[in-house]
């Protein structure tokens, strides 16, 4: 089956709107299993929502805040609405400690004064949760729906490098997709060049000079790497690893959207750490470098948006 997109101008959403969807947003069914339905108009309902509940028409900009990046939203500007992920179409709180479960509308100013608003997706599915790669890019399609034309992925991710310590922040330069899978369905051939934007990493660089750069590997999950898989992601070209961020990524630019991806290295990946890996240690890592992440992430938003 070949989705397409069609664009309309309402309210800054994008979508195909089917004529017998519900007047009513926040009752909108989305079925994202019956392959009968465009995951574009699935984005466009979604929108709508958020727009009825927050009361904002548009989004700036979107964030997707992973493993220890979630009090970044508090940093960066005031909280307009909080709307639990399950009452959105297409949403489901995460089964994942460290998510927040919560789609938030933020109120902030940018660099130049200028009053923006980003959504923050504190909801992330992951594709190991056996929902399937639409609800993975539901999230970045959604916000291009709802009108933001950048969006910031993150994730608490493990290092391939042994001097980037737990609790380093790392630019994604690019990445591996090793889930063998892709968002896009039918004839759908988009370039990824560039994919993670020049533009906005030398705007992370401005905000924090010391910000390394790595190339992400996304493995399926849930389970950790083998030290044998590290191996293998160290050896095609990875510096990270992870289980998220790669198909969000590739669904954003078919979106149109201009992406920064930063990871925060929660953890030595297996082999390069004879510590045992677990997600406590995510999490623990997570909380300890939340002060600083969170306002290296407000800066650089405050800045990303042109």
């Amino acid at each position: 089956m070949e989705v397409t997109r069609s664009l309309c101008t309402v309210g800054g959403i994008f979508g195909h709107v089917s004529e017998n969807a519900s007047t009513d947003p926040a009752h909108a069914v989305v079925d994202l299993d019956d392959p009968g339905t465009d995951p574009f108009e699935a984005a466009a309902q979604a929108a709508r929502t958020i727009a009825a509940r927050s009361g904002v028409d548009r989004h700036d900009i979107a964030l997707v805040l992973g493993s220890g990046w979630g009090p970044a939203a508090d940093v960066l500007g005031e909280t307009v609405a909080e709307i639990d992920a399950g009452e959105v179409p297409g949403f489901s709180r995460s089964g994942v400690p460290g998510h927040s479960g919560t789609l938030r509308s933020i109120r902030y100013s940018d660099h130049a004064g200028i009053t923006r608003h980003a959504l923050v997706l504190g909801a992330r599915t992951h594709f190991y949760e056996g929902r399937g790669v639409r609800r993975v890019a539901h999230g970045v399609r959604t916000a291009a729906a709802a009108g933001a034309q950048t969006v910031v992925l993150t994730n608490g991710c493990g290092g391939l490098r042994p001097e980037w310590v737990p609790g380093t922040p790392v630019l994604l330069s690019d990445h591996i997709n090793l889930t063998a899978a892709s968002p896009l369905e039918g004839a759908t051939f988009v370039d990824l060049t560039d994919l993670y934007s020049p533009r906005l990493r030398e705007i992370a660089r401005e905000v924090d000079p010391s910000l390394a750069e790595g190339v992400y590997c996304q493995f399926r999950g849930p389970h950790y790497e083998t030290p044998a898989e590290v191996q293998m992601a160290r050896r095609i070209g990875g510096d990270l690893v992870g289980m998220s961020t790669a198909l969000e990524a590739i669904a954003a630019r078919h979106a149109g959207l201009e992406i920064l991806g930063i990871s925060l290295v929660t953890n030595l990946a297996a082999g390069i750490s004879a510590q045992p890996l677990s997600h406590a240690e995510v999490i623990e890592a997570g909380q300890a470098a939340a002060p600083r992440i969170s306002e290296l992430l407000a800066q650089i938003v405050r800045r990303a948006v042109p």
